[in-house]
C-alpha cells in the first residue's frame, strides 16, 4: 500500500512483474499510478484499465498547431477503456495515457488522459518491462518522442 500526497491510500498486489492496482472513489489516476512507479522503481510499463470517473480532462493534439486542446467533463462516466504506457523523460517518471468514457446514455468521449478523478473505483493493471525507454522532444512533431 501506498500513501499518496492526499494521504489516500491506493491498494496494490504484484505478481511477478505485473501489478494489480485498486484505484478508490476520490484518488487521482495518474497521481496514483506516478505513486506506485515511483514506489516500486517502475521505468518501463504498459498499462490497462477500468472503472467510473466523475470529473477528468483529455486532449486533442492538434498535429498544425503542435499542441493539445483540453477537454473537461464531469458528471456519470465509464471508463470503457485506459491504455498507455510508462516510460521516463530525462530519467523521471513519464506516463502517457489514452482514456475513453461513456456517459448515461452511452455516448463515449477521450483523448490524451491530463486528469481523472475515480468516482467508485478504477481497477488498473500495470505490466512493468525490465528496461528503461526515454522520451526526448521531437520539434517537428511537437511532441515527446520514444527514443531508442
Amino acid at each position: 500500500m501506498l500513501k499518496t500526497e492526499r494521504s489516500i491510500i491506493m491498494v496494490y498486489k504484484r505478481f511477478d512483474n505485473i501489478y494489480f492496482l485498486r484505484i478508490d472513489k476520490g484518488e487521482e489516476i495518474l497521481a496514483q499510478l506516478q505513486a506506485l512507479c515511483e514506489q516500486e522503481h517502475i521505468k518501463l510499463a504498459t498499462v490497462q484499465a477500468l472503472g467510473a470517473v466523475d470529473d477528468f480532462t483529455v486532449g486533442v493534439f492538434y498535429t498544425g498547431e503542435k499542441q493539445y486542446h483540453a477537454n473537461h467533463f464531469t458528471g456519470t462516466y465509464e471508463i470503457v477503456s485506459l491504455t498507455g504506457t510508462v516510460t521516463t523523460k530525462e530519467g523521471a517518471f513519464y506516463a502517457h495515457l489514452h482514456m475513453s468514457a461513456g456517459d448515461e446514455k452511452g455516448l463515449v468521449v477521450g483523448g490524451h488522459l491530463n486528469e481523472a478523478h475515480v468516482s467508485a473505483t478504477c481497477e488498473m493493471v500495470v505490466t512493468a518491462v525490465p528496461g528503461t525507454v526515454e522520451r526526448e522532444f521531437n520539434k517537428d512533431v511537437g511532441l515527446n518522442l520514444f527514443k531508442f
